[in-house]
């Protein structure tokens, strides 16, 4: 090859198919002049990984670095030290690791219509797939911009894909994709729906396939960095936790397979992992149990949350043509949202302005541990509504819970009512009946499996809510009277709960002697039925399989 051609210029003489395959070679992409070396990158959990130079390009603006000032588990990490990792190096992981998953299928089964581009694309989504998230990640598409902007339906995957249009713009990185190989704007369309889906008015009534960036033969590729199937993708965390990870995800590398369902090629996985698979869900829930759920850390959530909702009206971002922007507004313009990091924080509890006061008044107590006090909990034994409405509206029945020896009145606003779901990521359902598998002797069929074929000692539900209510009077008389007016309201769901302050036993009372009792004489176990209590586990002190059946 001619010292001074580069990859994608065909007019100097270089193939066009050639120039495409080179992109995803070795990493200093022999074959190429001038060489264009990846770059490594030491990562926590992966070690060290090499990106592709469009990768890295991606990586140098500030709408990715932007990524290092947003806190991967929004306030969980002043409760938990180590989770202080932002969504920066988040990101690079599920890049690097939708880029193996990928490769690794096209590796195993060399007919699969995998080509160059589509590697480089999943690995673009996988890196991009996050964004659109505001300070502190989910609190904010989550909880703030439904308080400030309620009925608006917004999320962050949406404001991923505008900030993706928004980099490659600004930056100019169109050209440099297509000096990569990449097909404009097709495989643009294929990155955003990886993202967020099938883009709105895109999607044919007229055809079953709603996706356009690539045909219904790759359908696989779609389950890969965000996983509407399963919910089986590489978009995981829990190290920085220091929780240890039961999940083999490597081992999920070594026998993933692409197998026909119906009209659709899924991945599925080898029917022997069906274990590690189920891992993997339960890993989930317990993340959410211990962590993403935690009392303590959902209340500063919440206190974070009233903070921003009172510095809404004060707090002014510039953005494209100088116009300003409040917080909440941002969402609708890049390049103010770019600016709106993490940050905003320590703007509020620094501030001198008048008008910031009350909201830096709340992040002072946060800081100086201040917080609202967990009164109890309840589970429901039918779903509730879990809308910030009906939140509201259980404050309100709290209030109106006023026993008659409380000898202090509380308002609705004095209480915090907080409906937590906690599953295995298919809401009610058992996400590995979601989930194909092949067997040794026909790798190529794909199937379910049965219940018993997957374990004996499944359990009965997939799903369950706990309500807790807080209280924002911290005052020991009003405190006290708030805990009469939660004994009072939670007579009013005919559950029993469990105080605040009280754990649950580290293991069920005289398990030895029950196992040995004859099953006509053991209690019922099942939670629905008439006349069976059940007190509630904080999961901070119990194992996962322990659980305390009172029968009345």
């Amino acid at each position: 090859m001619e010292k001074g051609k580069r990859v994608g210029e065909e007019s100097r003489g270089i193939p066009e198919k050639r120039a495409r395959e080179n992109f995803t070679g070795t990493p200093q992409h022999k074959g190429t002049e001038p060489q264009e070396p990846t770059k490594v990158f030491n990562d926590p959990i992966h070690g060290h990984i090499e990106l592709h130079p469009l990768l890295v390009r991606i990586i140098d603006t500030p709408q990715f670095q932007r990524l290092r000032h947003l806190k991967q588990l929004g306030g969980k990490y002043l409760v938990f030290p180590g989770a202080s990792h932002n969504r920066f190096e988040h990101s690079v992981g599920v890049g690097h690791l939708a880029g193996r998953l990928v490769q690794v299928l096209k590796d195993r089964q060399p007919e699969l219509p995998i080509s160059p581009q589509d590697i480089l694309c999943v690995k673009i989504a996988g890196l991009c797939h996050d964004l659109g998230h505001g300070p502190f990640s989910h609190l904010f598409d989550g909880s703030f911009i439904p308080e400030v902007r309620p009925g608006l339906k917004w999320k962050h995957e949406q404001a991923s894909v505008e900030m993706f249009d928004h980099l490659v713009k600004e930056n100019n990185l169109a050209p440099v994709m297509k000096k990569y190989g990449l097909s404009l704007p097709d495989d643009l369309i294929f990155i955003k729906e990886q993202i967020a889906g099938p883009l709105g008015s895109r999607i044919s009534v007229d055809t079953e396939w709603p996706y356009k960036g690539r045909p219904e033969e790759k359908s696989f590729l779609y389950q890969i960095v965000a996983n509407k199937k399963n919910g089986i993708d590489v978009d995981k965390d829990c190290y920085h936790l220091g929780m240890r990870n039961i999940f083999d995800y490597s081992r999920f590398l070594k026998f993933a397979r692409v197998c026909k369902v119906n009209k659709e090629n899924h991945i599925c996985s080898r029917d022997k992992e069906v274990d590690n698979l189920y891992d993997m869900f339960h890993m989930r829930l317990t993340l959410h149990r211990k962590a993403y759920q935690h009392k303590i850390a959902n209340i500063i959530d919440f206190m974070i949350t009233e903070a921003l909702v009172k510095a809404d009206p004060h707090i002014l971002i510039e953005g494209s043509n100088g116009k300003k922007y409040r917080m909440s507004e941002a969402i609708n313009d890049m390049e103010a949202y770019t600016k709106l990091t993490d940050h905003v924080f320590e703007k509020i509890l620094y501030s001198t302005k008048p008008e910031l006061s009350e909201a830096k008044a709340i992040l002072q107590n946060i800081i100086c541990r201040r917080l609202y006090k967990c009164l109890g909990q309840i589970i429901p034994k039918t779903p509730v509504g879990t809308s910030q409405e009906e939140q509201k509206g259980y404050s309100k029945e709290v209030a109106n819970a006023k026993p008659p020896s409380a000898d202090v009145d509380l308002p609705p606003e004095a209480f915090i009512v907080s409906v937590v779901t906690l599953n295995y990521g298919m809401k009610d359902k058992n996400p590995i009946n979601e989930v194909y598998f092949y067997s040794k002797d026909d790798p190529n069929v794909p199937k379910t499996l049965t219940d018993i074929e997957v374990s004996q000692i499944l359990p009965e539900r997939f799903e369950k809510q706990l309500i807790r209510v807080y209280c924002k009077e911290t005052g020991e008389k009003s405190l006290k009277a708030a805990k009469e007016y939660f004994k009072q309201w939670r007579k009013t769901w005919n559950s029993e709960s469990q105080d605040g302050d009280i754990t649950a036993p580290e293991r069920t009372p005289k398990k030895a002697e029950r196992d040995n009792t004859d099953d006509k004489e053991r209690p019922p176990q099942d939670p629905h039925r008439a006349g069976t209590m059940w007190v509630v586990d904080h999961s901070q002190h119990c194992s996962d399989t322990d659980v305390v059946v009172v029968v009345c």
